[in-house]
């Protein structure tokens, strides 16, 4: 009778657990009870071993609006989960949109280099015609 005594203190200790009580509110009372001393302490361990703190960059705030206050939260850090198929092809798009941006921005600005250059050297390829942008660039 004791080891049941000591059982039934150690599930209402664990219940007691800010983290267990927040996953218990949202299950129907039927279940939150027919977990076992066992169970619940590894709840409280997968609980615990979430590793959602570590970001490299974890900036929040509160912005307010009229009556209303919003927040936000920017988080950025080394992916760590498994993605789904969506998130990946979600992903592959927006890596393939940035690195086309890229590459037209690292064109135009060499292209931009190249004729600053071609301009201050004095050479004119097309006689009588200019971009104005050597003008713009000295002034």
């Amino acid at each position: 009778m004791n080891q049941t005594a000591s059982d039934q203190q150690r599930r209402e200790e664990l219940r007691q657990d800010a983290a267990l009580q927040h996953l218990l509110a949202r299950m129907p009372q039927k279940i939150q009870t027919s977990f076992s001393e066992e169970q619940l302490s590894y709840l409280k361990l997968a609980l615990v071993d979430r590793k959602w703190g570590n970001h490299s960059i974890d900036w929040r705030g509160t912005l307010k609006f009229i009556h209303y206050r919003y927040y936000f939260v920017l988080l950025l850090g080394r992916n760590r989960r498994e993605l789904s198929r969506g998130e990946r092809q979600i992903g592959l798009l927006f890596q393939t949109v940035f690195l086309a941006i890229f590459l037209i921005f690292s064109v135009l600005m060499g292209l931009l280099v190249l004729y600053l250059a071609k301009s201050a050297a004095g050479i004119d390829l097309i006689p009588g015609f200019s971009l104005g942008i050597w003008d713009w660039f000295k002034s």
